[in-house]
């Protein structure tokens, strides 16, 4: 048979339909820390809609919401914590190189 002549087979695998992240009674507002932290990266980024499976309104309620709450210092603007952790090191390495002089 032809490919193109040949029928569209459905593939018959299941797939578990996954649950929306937020329900219908939880508010989107730069007060409730613990749904806007669920959607901020390790580094302190919006994480995207696709990542998040929001829907567009959600999306845009959620960055609102997240940049609200950094203007109003309950979230960092970035989480530099391995920033720091590489100037420590640094430091170190170089007063040990002196030392050895």
């Amino acid at each position: 048979m032809d490919k193109s002549k040949r029928p569209f087979i459905k593939s018959k695998r299941s797939f578990r339909r996954r649950l929306p992240p937020i329900q219908s009674g939880d508010r989107i507002d730069y007060r409730n820390m613990s749904l806007i932290s669920r959607f901020i990266s390790e580094q302190g980024k919006i994480l995207s809609r696709r990542v998040n499976r929001l829907t567009l309104k959600q999306q845009r309620l959620i960055t609102s919401a997240i940049k609200q709450a950094r203007i109003l210092s309950l979230l960092p603007f970035l989480n530099n914590e391995k920033q720091f952790e590489r100037t420590e090191s640094t430091t170190r390495t170089a007063n040990f190189r002196t030392k050895n002089k």
